[in-house]
């Protein structure tokens, strides 16, 4: 593997053949996430591919020219062409070899992929999710030196991290952007020592083992797990919804609301997250109508206030969405009155839908004590019915869920780990 500048691209880059080059950043964790892949996959598939890293900070030209505006970002190219696609942010392994493969013949493929040896690490405890309570925990366990390995499938954050403005976590006097309170949390944890494998796929989780299998070749075992997966949108599962997911139906302002800028928008909930998302929206969007199934929003009054005070929000109440159409540019939305049955049609130039939650538990639910909605039962230090495994944040099954709880939570279970532990 080799760095560059951009005074040596042509040669080393356009006349190099297959090229594999990784455009990175100081003080950038995503980059950080990525170099022990790109690292490792250069060692792999080095006899086909050049692998090549660029500071982008010192070498701006060279990546606006190639339409490379953030860290890390990672580009193929084949004899001088732009081949594959370009990744960038919480770059994947699985994601980088799929692209790798494509530039080389199948047979190569076959031999680079039976050079693949399984490894196997193993620690005190892992913790399975990195949104606040697997960060909180992370950093008790680190601070009792407690060998620990935090495992997620994104960068760390967990929701936090897509949400605009979080006014009510203690120790800040101005509302945080979300991404900023992820970073700081992410940040903490990490300089104290905590080890992290972010940006993984998890091929495989055995709770009764204390194993879990990330890029189908790692094998990490442990004495303890604690999982903090979270929780993910609910869906409406009407028709349309699946098809116009990502072309016209979003699920995260923050991602999405600056594509709005000047444009009619419907928004689907009455809860805390619609109604305070819908406020960030406003500040994009001319119009924002919100649907709700109930006669009075369920969010916080301070919530509610605002956006009653705001003139872009207006309101249909008592009303749900039955299906979504896309002619165009613009999206329809049939939508029923839940008390006469009356239906119509609505035009928006996109949806953003906030109905609440659901437990990410598809990988371990099976051995799991469940409550009647999904999510984890666990006592009052966090322990499952699985001895060794405990649950923490939006996954356990509890009344309240704010970034709070959740991190109270990661304390609970960090503590009650390492209290075993010495045990």
């Amino acid at each position: 593997m080799k760095e560059i500048k951009q005074n040596e691209f042509d040669q080393v880059v356009l006349k190099g053949g297959k090229v594999a080059v990784d455009f990175y950043s100081s003080e950038c964790p995503p980059c950080e996430a990525l170099a022990p892949k790109f690292e490792n996959l250069a060692e792999l598939y080095g006899e086909e591919v050049k692998f090549v890293k660029i500071f982008r900070q010192e070498n701006r030209e060279l990546a606006a020219s190639l339409d490379v505006n953030g860290s890390p970002t990672v580009i193929f190219f084949d004899n001088g062409k732009l081949v594959g696609e370009k990744l960038t942010g919480g770059i994947k392994r699985s994601d980088l070899i799929k692209n790798l493969n494509a530039m080389i013949p199948d047979e190569k493929v076959k031999e680079i992929t039976q050079n693949i040896k399984p490894t196997v690490s193993e620690y005190d405890t892992l913790i399975l999710g990195g949104g606040p309570g697997g960060l909180t925990a992370g950093l008790y366990l680190c601070q009792a030196r407690v060998n620990s390995v935090l495992v997620d499938t994104m960068l760390p954050g967990g929701q936090i991290a897509t949400t605009h403005k979080i006014s009510n976590y203690p120790g800040f006097i101005e509302p945080q952007p979300g991404f900023m309170l992820a970073h700081y949390m992410s940040e903490q944890t990490k300089i104290c020592g905590a080890k992290y494998k972010v940006a993984v796929d998890v091929t495989k989780v055995d709770l009764e083992n204390k194993i879990v299998v990330v890029d189908e070749y790692e094998t990490l075992k442990a004495k303890k797990i604690i999982l903090a997966t979270g929780a993910s949108p609910r869906y409406l599962n009407v028709p349309g919804e699946k098809e116009y997911k990502g072309n016209g139906i979003s699920y995260c302002a923050t991602c999405d609301a600056k594509y709005f800028h000047d444009k009619e928008v419907i928004v689907i909930g009455g809860g805390n997250t619609a109604i305070e998302e819908a406020e960030f929206i406003s500040k994009f969007a001319s119009k924002i109508t919100i649907i709700h199934q109930f006669d009075k929003l369920q969010a916080n009054m301070e919530a509610q206030e605002k956006a009653f005070a705001n003139p872009k929000i207006h309101f249909i109440f008592d009303s749900e969405p039955r299906a979504f159409e896309k002619n165009g540019n613009k999206m329809f939305v049939t939508i029923e009155h839940v008390k006469t049955g009356e239906k119509n049609t609505l035009e928006s130039d996109g949806v953003f839908v906030f109905v609440g939650m659901k437990p990410n538990t598809e990988l371990f639910s099976d051995h799991l004590t469940l409550d009647d909605w999904g999510y984890v039962k666990t006592n009052e230090d966090m322990q499952t019915n699985i001895d060794g495994v405990y649950a923490v944040g939006d996954l356990r099954s509890k009344k309240y869920r704010q970034i709070t709880t959740a991190v109270a939570d990661g304390t609970i279970a960090a503590i009650a780990v390492t209290r075993e532990l010495d045990n």
